[in-house]
């Protein structure tokens, strides 16, 4: 029987002297944009899909989530159904549409992705719900990039990782707990959309009010997710809270020193260290880019405000 690493792709590691001259960091990139689908999600979905004994699947997505999940239950035979915002970027739309998934968008508006999520379940009652983050299956499938990442030929002081609703961190954060590695790893996370940096200030779980308008489309969630906080909680270093701006100078380093294609929210963890310098000054540090899925004309604008 085939089990996920008889799917994946390794991940990309990325040694740039050109961006590390320029951070005055030592830097290593975990580049997950070769991933199946374009994004580390694969190895989430796929574990998913490999996973649950139900032959439908509904779930709802940002669209990276979604097409992940679409592709794998394709390779399996099973039927998906996902629920998009309208305003996801076009490339992860069609993308879903591709895989043969039956998409619903919708106006988070009028009406919430749960909410969603929820009416459709009346029309599949046997199907499986799937979160995009909050499932131990999710989990465990980006746990096998944590593996990767602790298994790298470095040893790194510390890992940075997008934090949207907590599914790659918390797999992170397990794969070196697993390992009894003492590597720190830190969140980055959307200022326009704070809620994990919140919820660590708290000790509790916190919500945005509104699905957040950063520019990391990944990131927009209203909240973490249970399964994820308790690994969280206690297993993050800390979370840098970053402003669109430095999203964004972020993708054009990528781009310029790298040469390498990022979406904003795979960005993030680059703007933590141009955000928050001080933080990781005299470490080595490894970079988590969870994904290259942008849409072309939002990416050019991007590149646009600068060359």
């Amino acid at each position: 029987m085939k089990n996920l690493h008889d799917f994946i792709r390794p991940t990309t590691f990325i040694e740039s002297e050109p961006l590390a001259r320029h951070l005055n960091a030592d830097v290593t990139i975990a580049s997950e944009t070769f991933q199946h689908t374009g994004s580390f999600k694969f190895r989430a979905g796929m574990n998913l899909a490999l996973n649950v004994r139900e032959e439908t699947i509904v779930t709802a997505s940002s669209g990276n989530f979604g097409q992940a999940l679409a592709r794998a239950c394709q390779i399996l035979g099973k039927r998906c159904v996902v629920v998009m915002p309208e305003t996801s970027a076009q490339v992860k739309i069609e993308a879903v549409r591709s895989y043969g998934a039956t998409l619903d968008l919708i106006d988070t508006r009028k009406i919430g992705r749960t909410e969603r999520v929820l009416e459709i379940m009346n029309d599949y009652p046997d199907a499986y719900r799937a979160s995009a983050y909050d499932d131990l299956f999710v989990i465990e499938g980006n746990a096998s990039l944590g593996d990767e990442i602790a298994n790298y030929r470095k040893n790194f002081d510390a890992v940075i990782s997008p934090v949207g609703g907590g599914g790659l961190s918390s797999g992170v954060v397990q794969a070196f707990c697993n390992q009894g590695k003492q590597t720190e790893v830190w969140g980055a996370e959307p200022l326009l959309g704070n809620d994990a940096a919140r919820s660590l200030r708290a000790g509790k779980i916190v919500q945005n009010e509104t699905e957040p308008t950063t520019i990391a489309d990944g990131a927009r969630t209203i909240s973490l997710g249970e399964n994820n906080w308790r690994i969280l909680q206690n297993g993050l270093a800390g979370i840098v809270e970053v402003a669109d701006e430095k999203i964004k100078e972020a993708v054009r380093l990528y781009f310029s020193l790298a040469n390498l294609k990022s979406e904003p929210t795979g960005a993030l963890s680059l703007s933590a260290i141009l955000e928050k310098p001080e933080i990781f000054a005299g470490k080595s540090i490894c970079l988590v880019v969870s994904g290259g899925n942008v849409d072309s004309e939002v990416y050019r604008n991007i590149l646009a405000e600068h060359f």
